[in-house]
């Protein structure tokens, strides 16, 4: 059977993410060109075309990539002047209930407020940085209300989608995504609670 271009694409990007030694210095001077622009930064094409494309991704007009930059780790919080218990400082411990890629969405979305985020993926970190590319569409543009895959997401019902944990990443934080074949949610169901 004859391979496509993009799953050439995907196994060559598998081996940068395992860190293949050919492949180590090309990464890393990715992450220094990256490390010395702003945060947002709108690119002209997505950096891993073959999952762009999965999640949704066209080159036509109405859909923009931009790529955002987020801290690693936990929540960094000052430990407080006056006296507590170990317990009480809230210092070490404490993550945000989101994960990173749910975080960078939102940061975009308030950068682009007329546009939707489909959908996002990861593209590279380093040991302070995560950066994640976003799939952005414009639901006002002619080109997408006349593309009957993609128009749905101009429906007013769809606005605000990122803050309501709707996309991938948000419904993983919110323990709604099924893991594995016939597995179940992680999250119960109100109903088994108030019977």
């Amino acid at each position: 059977m004859v391979k496509s271009m993009y799953t050439y694409i995907s196994e060559s990007w598998r081996q940068i993410v395992g860190k293949k030694d050919e492949l180590k210095d090309f990464l890393r001077e990715r992450l220094t060109l990256w490390r010395k622009q702003p945060v947002i930064v709108r690119v002209e094409r997505p950096t891993r075309p073959d999952r762009a494309r999965r999640l949704g991704y066209r080159a036509k007009q109405g859909f923009i990539v931009v790529r955002v930059r987020v801290r690693k780790g936990g929540l960094r919080k000052p430990r407080p002047r006056s006296g507590r218990k170990p317990k009480g400082l809230g210092v070490a411990k404490k993550t945000p209930g989101k994960n990173l890629q749910w975080i960078a969405e939102e940061r975009i979305a308030r950068k682009y407020p007329n546009m939707e985020i489909l959908n996002s993926y990861y593209v590279g970190e380093d040991g302070r940085w995560k950066w994640f590319e976003a799939i952005l569409v414009d639901p006002s543009h002619p080109s997408i209300k006349s593309d009957p895959k993609i128009n749905w997401i101009c429906d007013r019902v769809h606005h605000g989608r990122v803050f309501r944990g709707l996309t991938s990443s948000g419904k993983k934080a919110r323990g709604l995504i099924n893991r594995g074949k016939g597995a179940e949610k992680i999250r119960p169901s109100r109903e088994k609670y108030y019977d």
